[in-house]
């Protein structure tokens, strides 16, 4: 039994074909084919059913998969350990950070970060929508910090981090022309609802909290979406952090609309499992494991 044969099943049972597990290990179909039944012949169990067109685990293979599960999170870790073990201060860390994390939060573990590891250059990206997971699946972010929309958890730890609160407001000339209460769907429909565009690429873009058959007005970052709704010219949900001067001036108000509640978004560190952080990585990684058990 070899590890490269447990990582096969892993990859056929968790992307539910063997040319999904090629894809993801990057080898041919064929070979992956191979792999599976050189493991069962090995261990003279029929691991996979091949009866239907998704392979499926055979009672035998449910029981075998828990174990080898098990046997891959020990070697990863192992190989993780062995990583560290050898690792110096890497030359670069790499943050993805989802634009409604409020800065402030990671700015005094940065500047411990900075003193403790001056070699060490800090890329920080402010990323929208899926950003952040895209650039750390595609492996260009040592730690992404977002919502869990769209992670793969199977694939990567995480860590709660912060709670953000989106709220829908609209100008203040806006919000009185509309007037108080609740504002029914029908009301906010002719009026351009502003959102963000995603950065993991042209099909990223926003799915939630969309007011359905309203007219939308898509801009790049929350910055320039704030700038429009001041002007008067549309209304959308923002970050309590990135208005609260504004609401404090009333140069922007809160409105309440028909299932449009406030949003409590929660915001978690993430890294791939796989990964062999260096030690400036695994020392923000304390950080956020740290910060966790005193919340």
């Amino acid at each position: 039994m070899k590890h490269h044969q447990l990582l096969a099943l892993d990859a056929v049972v968790a992307t539910g074909t063997f040319r999904g597990a090629a894809e993801r290990l990057n080898k041919s179909q064929s070979a992956i084919s191979h792999t599976i039944r050189q493991l069962e012949d090995e261990l003279e169990l029929k691991l996979l059913s091949r009866d239907t067109y998704r392979p499926t685990l055979t009672a035998e293979g449910r029981v075998f998969y828990r174990e080898a599960i098990r046997v891959l999170t020990e070697m990863r870790e192992l190989n993780a350990t062995a990583a560290r073990l050898r690792a110096h201060e890497e030359p670069e860390l790499r943050l993805a950070v989802s634009a409604t994390l409020p800065l402030d939060l990671l700015l005094p573990v940065l500047a411990d970060l900075g003193k403790s590891f001056p070699a060490t250059h800090l890329r920080l990206s402010t990323e929208m929508m899926g950003g952040p997971i895209a650039r750390l699946m595609e492996g260009r972010a040592d730690v992404a910090i977002a919502t869990l929309d769209g992670v793969p958890l199977e694939e990567v730890e995480t860590r709660p981090l912060a709670v953000v609160h989106i709220r829908p407001v609209a100008c203040r000339a806006l919000a009185e022309r509309l007037g108080p209460g609740t504002l029914p769907l029908s009301v906010l429909q002719a009026i351009p609802q502003i959102v963000v565009s995603g950065t993991a690429g042209p099909d990223d873009s926003q799915s939630r909290d969309l007011l359905p058959g309203a007219r939308r007005w898509t801009v790049s970052d929350f910055a320039a979406k704030k700038q429009v709704i001041l002007s008067g010219l549309g209304w959308g949900g923002m970050p309590d952090h990135l208005i609260r001067q504004e609401i404090a001036d009333g140069s922007l108000r809160p409105i309440a609309v028909d299932g449009f509640s406030p949003r409590r978004s929660e915001i978690f560190a993430m890294r791939r499992r796989e990964s062999s952080p260096g030690p400036v990585a695994n020392a923000l990684w304390k950080w956020v494991s740290d910060r966790n058990a005193t919340l």
